[in-house]
């Protein structure tokens, strides 16, 4: 894992970063960054009947999206596992899975296996768009500045704005800690839009200060925190089902879980206290194992704060209901709440004062 301090790096669209990672996490918990989305794919669903299709491969409820809503899926085996995630919205003419680009060739497999004699098409739109995110407490203050006035919408919801006499799908992306919304433009590079949005002061952010804000938001990563053997419950993420939607891929494992009650594992973000273990770790309790943890970080917080050390992962349920210390090579992990939240995070000047000194 690089160290905070290192080097900027070229970022992955040819513009060089000014400042540390530690910078830029300031950055996104206390004004604006902005990064690029070059490792995000899209897959387009279309055909009459691609509605009641779709709604019978995700745990979600697609069926009642209106144009321009959007939700969190998993997409499931027959035995309930987990086979990557998505978020899901709703067009006039289609369905627009969301996900990352990796995954899209699996989940490509996955739902034509499923087509059968319905009306459904699938089409990998990847390239054909280009992608920002904007991420901070300014970050709606920042595209009103520069012309994108997005209303202050849902999570997950999609506008069509004008900027410059380009349209820019603007979406409210998910944001557990932070205001967060993702810029998607036809021409690529967005090169115009970056540097406007950078003019405008926000700060270019590299993977590894997204990497520590996806920590501190404790969002699951599919292929990191969530494999192919994780069922839907262990991971916590209910704002991915939906118990009245009907049947779908999976649905039997699901629905019998929830009627009987808790799955025997959790995911649990834990703080550590001692050295920085390896992502895999075991955690034990009385020398039995009792957990793993999946990502692990030693994140430099702005202010006063300091630098903490985090890790997300799954425990048992009965040894965080006992609240036994948690061991791992190295030390001790004791369950905290997600989003972390630290005071010295969240100070900074207002949205207006920041803004206004560019």
């Amino acid at each position: 894992m690089p160290s905070a301090m290192a080097q900027p790096a070229q970022s992955e669209i040819g513009v060089p970063a000014t400042t540390s990672a530690q910078s830029q996490l300031a950055a996104l918990l206390q004004t604006v960054g902005v990064a690029p989305l070059p490792h995000t794919g899209w897959i387009r669903v279309t055909g009459d009947d691609r509605v009641r299709w779709l709604n019978g491969m995700v745990t979600n409820s697609t069926q009642d999206l209106h144009s321009g809503e959007g939700n969190y899926n998993f997409l499931l085996n027959v035995q309930g596992r987990i086979q990557g995630d998505a978020s899901i919205f709703a067009e006039q003419d289609a369905l627009l899975l969301e996900t990352a680009s990796i995954q899209v060739p699996g989940l490509m497999a996955l739902l034509d296996r499923f087509i059968i004699m319905d009306d459904v098409e699938l089409a990998e739109v990847t390239g054909t768009q280009t992608g920002l995110m904007i991420a901070g407490p300014q970050a709606l203050s920042l595209l009103t500045k520069i012309g994108l006035p997005a209303e202050p919408l849902t999570t997950l919801r999609r506008q069509s704005l004008a900027w410059n006499s380009t349209a820019v799908t603007v979406i409210n992306a998910y944001n557990p800690l932070v205001p967060r919304y993702e810029l998607w433009v036809d021409e690529a590079p967005p090169a115009e839009l970056l540097q406007t949005v950078l003019d405008a002061g926000a700060i270019l952010c590299e993977p590894q200060s997204l990497e520590w804000l996806r920590i501190l938001e404790g969002t699951p990563l599919y292929g990191v925190d969530i494999r192919d053997r994780d069922l839907p419950q262990e991971t916590g993420q209910n704002r991915a089902l939906h118990f009245a939607k009907g049947c779908y891929l999976g649905q039997e494992i699901v629905e019998r879980i929830r009627s009987r009650g808790n799955v025997h594992r959790a995911f649990t973000g834990v703080r550590l206290n001692g050295t920085l273990p390896a992502a895999g770790s075991k955690l034990e309790v009385d020398s039995k194992e009792i957990g793993e943890l999946t990502s692990v970080a030693a994140i430099p917080l702005p202010g006063a704060a300091g630098t903490i050390q985090l890790a997300l992962g799954y425990v048992r349920r009965e040894a965080l209901a006992r609240r036994s210390p948690l061991l791992y090579p190295g030390g001790v992990a004791a369950p905290v709440s997600f989003p972390f939240f630290a005071a010295e995070t969240m100070q900074a000047p207002s949205a207006s004062e920041s803004l206004e000194r560019v």
